[in-house]
């Protein structure tokens, strides 16, 4: 508390900027860093069903999901000390163009893309083998 009375204003108050002044959202928006591009829950559950089925015959042991300015990308790995054997990306840039999804190889090639993860992750689908 201030030792002056009550009435009596300090010099610098009245140059103080007023702290409810209206604020342009779409400056404020682009003030803020962009939230990281991230993988719904339906996408989720897709990627995760590939990858527990993968695991159980013992083809993939570990992952990993980056969220970043620009895609989201699901990492699987054979062995945790290693390359990724697949990349799972979404890149909301692409989705009008090639599609949001892709699958690629450790070498960088892209397997598949397109704009339906469920479509894109039928790269991982084995062709029924005959028996004899």
């Amino acid at each position: 508390m201030t030792e002056q009375p009550e009435g009596q204003r300090r010099e610098d108050e009245g140059t103080e900027k007023s702290a409810t002044g209206v604020v342009d959202l779409g400056i404020y928006r682009q003030s803020l860093d962009p939230l990281p591009v991230t993988f719904h829950r339906r996408e989720l559950d897709a990627i995760l069903w590939i990858y527990g089925r993968m695991v159980g015959e013992g083809e993939w042991r570990d992952y990993a999901i980056d969220h970043l300015k620009d895609r989201a990308v699901f990492s699987v790995f054979k062995r945790s000390g290693e390359y990724p054997l697949y990349r799972i990306e979404k890149n909301p840039k692409l989705a009008a163009k090639q599609g949001a999804f892709s699958v690629a190889a450790t070498d960088g090639r892209i397997l598949k893309r397109g704009h339906d993860l469920r479509q894109v992750l039928k790269v991982f689908d084995k062709a029924l083998k005959a028996l004899d």
